[in-house]
């Protein structure tokens, strides 16, 4: 579970960085990029979520 939450934030965070160079700025690069940066935050608290269980 931990390596695909890892694939998905660095995928994300991947997407989220090229979609600045690939889309012409406008309303799709700004909804895309709002895509990726919720999978990111979701994927990271995912992440922090099972560090922290598997600490308890």
């Amino acid at each position: 579970m931990k390596a695909l939450l890892w694939f998905v934030f660095c995928a994300a965070i991947a997407a989220n960085v090229s979609l600045n160079f690939l889309v012409e700025e406008s309303g799709l690069q700004i909804a895309l990029s709002v895509v990726a940066g919720v999978v990111a935050l979701a994927s990271g608290a995912g992440l922090w979520m099972l560090r922290r269980e598997a600490r308890a």
